[in-house]
């Protein structure tokens, strides 16, 4: 029959790691052979039963429009102009144009629906 464990704290022994079963000198109440295994430990107590889905994730960059102050011309995604070779400058959040397939920034859309027109303060 196996002996109560010691509550002495300095007492030299040796324990199981109950993730990996390593064999290690545990240090005061060390439970996990490294930090590494008791992450993992912790990870496995504290785990969502609802997992929540990951969508892919994407750079700001690829999703931002540029423009040339040289040739003006748009990129999406691009931060330098290779017909000019010059940096661009940052126009806003956008995408390709469904209709004409050019960039377009949404505050240019913004723009559009507002008809010019000033906001009310």
């Amino acid at each position: 029959m196996r002996e109560p464990p010691s509550r002495d704290d300095n007492e030299t022994t040796t324990a199981r790691c109950p993730i990996c079963n390593s064999g290690f000198t545990p240090i005061r109440r060390q439970r996990y052979c490294t930090n590494a295994c008791r992450q993992i430990a912790y990870r496995r107590r504290h785990h969502s039963a609802d997992p929540v889905e990951q969508l892919p994730s994407t750079r700001h960059r690829d999703t931002t429009v540029y423009t040339c102050d040289h040739c003006e011309q748009r990129y999406l995604g691009q931060q330098w102009c290779p017909d000019c070779n010059r940096p661009c400058r940052r126009v806003g959040p956008g995408g390709i144009c469904p209709h004409c397939d050019e960039p377009v920034a949404i505050q240019d859309l913004i723009n559009i629906t507002m008809g010019g027109h000033q906001q009310l303060r």
